[in-house]
């Protein structure tokens, strides 16, 4: 994989993560305030803050599964066997 490979692939990783990031701002605020006038309850707290907590953990969780699954790559970021160092 040449440099320019590699800074594309960077790229868009970062731009996976950031628009990742934005889904998951508006899920929060969804989950949270969008939620906030309906009546119910669950383990004993109102529905709005369990969806605003652990749904938007669980929600992160498959957002990152998501992406490093489809999007991220593994590979190597430097040249050969000890680039970078001195030897």
């Amino acid at each position: 994989m040449s440099e320019f490979e590699k800074y594309q692939q960077i790229c868009r990783e970062a731009g996976w993560t950031g628009a990742a990031l934005l889904v998951l701002i508006v899920f929060w605020i969804f989950a949270g305030f969008g939620l906030a006038g309906v009546k119910g309850e669950l383990l004993g707290l109102p529905l709005w803050a369990v969806t605003s907590s652990l749904g938007v953990w669980f929600f992160a969780i498959v957002l990152v599964k998501l992406l490093t699954r489809f999007v991220f790559r593994d590979m190597e970021l430097t040249e050969g066997k000890g680039a970078g160092r001195d030897e």
